[in-house]
C-alpha cells in the first residue's frame, strides 16, 4: 500500500519518532530539569533568534522524511516527494458530526463540487467574506485521509521559511505521545520542554508575547480526559496540572488567549469538544483529493 494512504492506519503501530512524536529519551530524567528557563528575563535579540532557528532545524529534521514501521528516525521517503494536498473544506463548528466513520466517508465523498478546497497552510488565514480572526481550528476527517501528513507539511513549510512566518513558534504535539504522561502533572512550559528539547531556554514571559501555534494531532487517540464542564482554571504557563486540563484551558482561551490552536481528529472523537467551546472558531472537514483516491484504489 502507498505510504501516503497508509500513514493514518499505521500510526498507532509505528514506534518511530516523527514530526508530531517528539518525546526524547532525556525526558525520563529528573523532572526538575524541565523547569529550566521558567524564571528570569525574556529572551532578547540574538538569543531569541538562536532558539527559534534551533527549533526550526529540529522540526525540519523530524518532518522532512516520512518514517514508518522500523525505519530509523530521519530515514524513509521525503515528505515533499509524496505529499498530495488534502482536500479541506470549510464546515460549521456548530455541526459536529459524530456519525460512524463509514457514513462520514460516504458523505464527504459526495461533497458539492462547488466546495472550495483550502490548503493546510491557509487554515488560519481570514477568509475574505468573513473578515474575522480564527484562533481555534478543528480538522475533522476519517482515518487514512492524511491529517498527520498535513500537520507535517504545515510544520515543514514553516520551518523552511516558506509559509506562515508571522507565527513565532509552531508546536506540534501528538496526542498519542501525550498519553505517555497523562498520569503526570506538568505546566505548559515544562510540557514544551519535554516534547521540544530545543526550547529549554524559553521562559514563561516569552510564551506570553510570542505568536504561538499549538497543534494537537490525533485527538481520537487521546487517553486523557477533557473536562470542559468541570475544569480547573489555568491562566499561568507555569501552573501545574494534568495534560487534559492544560489542553482544555488552551482551547477555551484561559491559557495564552492569543495562541492559535489546531486539532485533528476522526469524526467519532470530535464530540469531546463541545460546539459551544468552538464558537467563533473554525471547523474544517478533510477528505481524499482526487489523486489520493486514485492511489488508494490502485492498492486495494
Amino acid at each position: 500500500m502507498s505510504e501516503c494512504v497508509m500513514e493514518e492506519e499505521e500510526r498507532a503501530e509505528s514506534t518511530v519518532p516523527s514530526c508530531v512524536s517528539m518525546k526524547s529519551d532525556w525526558s525520563k530524567d529528573d523532572p526538575e530539569n524541565f523547569s529550566i528557563g521558567a524564571q528570569g528575563s525574556p529572551l532578547k535579540g540574538g538569543e531569541l533568534q538562536e532558539v527559534i532557528e534551533g527549533h526550526k532545524m529540529s522540526l525540519k529534521r523530524r518532518c522532512e522524511h516520512v518514517t514508518e514501521g522500523t525505519h530509523e528516525a530521519g530515514s524513509g521517503t521525503l515528505l515533499n516527494k509524496i505529499y498530495t494536498e488534502l482536500y479541506i473544506t470549510e464546515g460549521q463548528s456548530e455541526e459536529m458530526d459524530t456519525q460512524h466513520e463509514v457514513r462520514q466517508l460516504e458523505r464527504t465523498s459526495k461533497k458539492n463540487i462547488q466546495d472550495t478546497p483550502i490548503k493546510c497552510q491557509d487554515i488560519f488565514k481570514v477568509l475574505s467574506e468573513q473578515q474575522r480572526h480564527i484562533r481555534v481550528v478543528l480538522t475533522n476527517g476519517v482515518a487514512g485521509v492524511g491529517k498527520t501528513f498535513s500537520v507535517q507539511k504545515f510544520s515543514l513549510d514553516w520551518a523552511e521559511g516558506l509559509e506562515n512566518q508571522d507565527i513565532s513558534l509552531v508546536l506540534p504535539l501528538s496526542c498519542r505521545e501525550l498519553n505517555l504522561i497523562r498520569d503526570e502533572q506538568h505546566s505548559l512550559l515544562s510540557l514544551l520542554h519535554v516534547f521540544h528539547p530545543t526550547l529549554q531556554k524559553i521562559r514563561a514571559e516569552d510564551l506570553t508575547v510570542w505568536k504561538l501555534l499549538f497543534i494537537f494531532d490525533g485527538l481520537d487517540e487521546s487517553r486523557f480526559s477533557l473536562g470542559f464542564n468541570k475544569h480547573q482554571l489555568i491562566s499561568d504557563v507555569t501552573q501545574v496540572s494534568s495534560v487534559g486540563m492544560l489542553l482544555v484551558n488552551l482551547i477555551q482561551g484561559n491559557l495564552l488567549p492569543s495562541a492559535l490552536i489546531w486539532i485533528t481528529s476522526r469524526p467519532a472523537a470530535a464530540h469531546q469538544i463541545p460546539p459551544r467551546v468552538l464558537t467563533g472558531s473554525q471547523k474544517y472537514e478533510a477528505s481524499l483529493t482526487p489523486r489520493r483516491r486514485v492511489l488508494q484504489e490502485e492498492v486495494q
